[in-house]
Order: C-alpha cells, then sequence, then structure tokens
C-alpha cells in the first residue's frame, strides 16, 4: 500500500475538501481519502502508486492547485501498537 499526501492551494473550506476527495475517487482507484483545507492538503491510500501528472491534472480542471506530491510506504497503525 502507497501513502499520497498532497500539497493543494486553494481549499477553503469543508465543500472544497469534498470537491477534491470527490475528484480524486472519481478518477483514481484508491481505497482511501481524506483532505484538509487548514492543512492545505490531501492524503491518499491506494494499493499502486498514483499517476503524479495525472493528480496534478485532475485536481487543477477542478480549480485548485497542486503544490507538491510526496509518496511512502503506508504502514497501517494497529490496535495496541501490534503490527
Amino acid at each position: 500500500m502507497i501513502k499520497t499526501t498532497l500539497t493543494i492551494d486553494g481549499m477553503m473550506c469543508s465543500m472544497c475538501e469534498s470537491h477534491v476527495n470527490d475528484t480524486i475517487r472519481q478518477r483514481f482507484t484508491v481505497k482511501k481519502v481524506a483532505s484538509s483545507h487548514k492543512k492545505g492538503t490531501a492524503e491518499i491510500i491506494s494499493e499502486q502508486p498514483l499517476d503524479e501528472a495525472a493528480l496534478r491534472d485532475s485536481i487543477g480542471k477542478t480549480g485548485y492547485k497542486v503544490l507538491g506530491i510526496q509518496s511512502e510506504p503506508y504502514v497501517r497503525k494497529s490496535l495496541f501498537g501490534r503490527k
């Protein structure tokens, strides 16, 4: 699993978060996506790495700007500190 964190400019409210989340869900195969207008980020969990150019393009078409993309292996947090 891969965790991709996007830094996004232009999100001002929870509706903006929903718009970004819906765009990502519609265009990419993801397990989970959560955005925060306060932090200016979107975190995506997916089975495979996502196409960064396609992410920038898809979100750009909605009126927001992707300032940065960071991907790393996703380590699921477990209850009681066990894996």
